[in-house]
């Protein structure tokens, strides 16, 4: 396309750290059309929403975000990408307002799509089969939040029965180690404290580094090596499957110069027989050995817990199994997913259904196991001393960060703190549930 200078393009992500860095990555493609960022409640001549398909309320949120974008500019040119972008194309471009829907290899060619920015008759779809969406395209977020998010895998060879990804974004494949450490220099030379490592499935980091299938580089040899970039404060890992999380990966950690303790392993049902109609890749007798192994060698390490409850054919005492098996274990905090059915999923014609009353009674209890455990997991840190990275944002006041170990903290408002590192001793919990906390007197001088 030809630049268009002085237009405006405004941006909404929905879902994961993955569409987050994917976002940004496009928005930079647009600065360099020539275009100017501005926030998605302001007017602009372009909106691109970056959906999601995990779950069904994802989905419903599109049309409300459309409806937001046309009523800040009811002439603005409205672009969707994504994984729902690329599940069902046309069910995006039927929704009124859309101009373009850009499927898995398409999104990253948005600009390649634009002409005079004109509004359609009907949406314009450009989406691929699948099975072509076997390249990779590096990305990372910066300028959104205090911490960037480095995307360092895509794709997933798994086949878990509830899970759409694989036909969102293809197999499985990875950056190559050069190019995550090119990223990550990058990213440490804009001033950005912490780096959060994410991917579809990132523990299988090294398969496709090279466009095949063999393993050049381990999960392993990439944290090695990026834990020896220089001006990077603290490196996160997100989301690895359990199976994939190595004791080698885990002592790492526990020595490492910038890996903070902080884990979030998905477990999915403390079930045995549910893990296996999931097509999971473990028993439950992995996920503790993986949690000791954690607590053994990092005791403050936070562990954060992916369930879905409501699978097919779960029954009450198999949920029972779940939270049972999640009240013993020794971890920090739920995501509790409401089990949804998938167009094109294996579980979506299996028997059993659950009511969505029963579904909605399982999450609320699971809900309220996290809330306690979360406090369980405070209160044990209370009297310790962290290093909190602060947020930029002003909440009624306060302004709030994290510990390395992924405790939320808050104190008074002070813009001095934004974006920078502070050793702080934990010292009471809020009705809020958040830490509050001293400075350390030694740290300040």
């Amino acid at each position: 396309m030809i630049k268009i200078m002085n237009k405006k393009v405004a941006f909404y992500t929905l879902g994961c750290k993955l569409n987050f860095s994917e976002t940004s990555t496009i928005a930079r493609s647009f600065n360099s059309e020539g275009f100017d960022r501005v926030d998605f409640s302001e007017k602009a001549d372009i909106y691109v929403i970056n959906t999601c398909s995990v779950t069904e309320n994802a989905d419903k949120r599109f049309k409300t975000i459309v409806k937001q974008a046309q009523k800040a500019n009811p002439d603005a040119f409205v672009a969707a990408v994504g994984c729902y972008a690329q599940l069902k194309p046309q069910e995006l471009a039927d929704v009124h307002g859309v101009d373009l829907v850009l499927g898995a290899t398409e999104k990253f060619k948005i600009t390649d799509y634009l002409n005079d920015l004109s509004k359609n008759d009907f949406g314009e779809v450009h989406s691929c089969e699948i099975e072509d969406a076997d390249f990779y395209v590096g990305s990372y977020s910066i300028g959104d939040r205090t911490r960037a998010f480095l995307k360092v895998q895509d794709g997933c060879d798994y086949k878990c029965t509830y899970c759409t990804i694989p036909l969102a974004r293809g197999i499985s494949r990875s950056d190559t180690v050069a190019n995550v450490l090119k990223n990550a220099q990058e990213i440490s030379k804009q001033n950005i404290k912490e780096i959060v490592l994410t991917g579809v499935n990132i523990g299988d980091y090294g398969k496709g580094e090279f466009g095949n299938k063999k393993h050049e580089h381990t999960f392993l040899d990439l944290v090695t090596e990026l834990d020896q970039v220089e001006g990077i404060e603290r490196l996160r890992i997100s989301s690895i499957e359990p199976n994939l999380l190595k004791n080698e990966t885990i002592d790492l950690v526990s020595k490492s110069r910038a890996f903070v303790p902080h884990f979030h392993i998905p477990l999915q049902s403390g079930s045995n027989a549910i893990l296996k109609k999931m097509k999971r890749r473990y028993m439950r007798e992995l996920y503790v050995d993986r949690v000791e192994k954690i607590k053994d060698v990092m005791p403050h390490a936070c562990i954060g817990v992916d369930v879905i409850v409501g699978f097919p054919g779960e029954t009450d005492e198999e949920f029972l199994e779940t939270y049972n098996f999640l009240t013993e274990l020794d971890i920090s905090y739920l995501h509790v997913f409401t089990y949804s059915e998938r167009d094109n999923t294996e579980a979506a014609t299996m028997e059993g259904g659950v009511p969505n009353n029963v579904r909605s009674k399982r999450s609320k209890m699971l809900r309220g196991l996290s809330v306690k455990k979360r406090r369980a997991f405070y209160e044990s840190q209370l009297k310790t001393k962290r290093t909190v990275l602060f947020e930029s944002e002003n909440k009624e006041g306060f302004i709030h960060g994290f510990t390395e170990n992924y405790i939320k903290v808050k104190t008074p408002w002070n813009p001095e703190l934004i974006n920078t590192l502070h050793q702080v001793e934990l010292t009471e919990i809020d009705a809020d549930g958040l830490v509050r906390f001293e400075f350390d007197k030694l740290f300040m001088n």
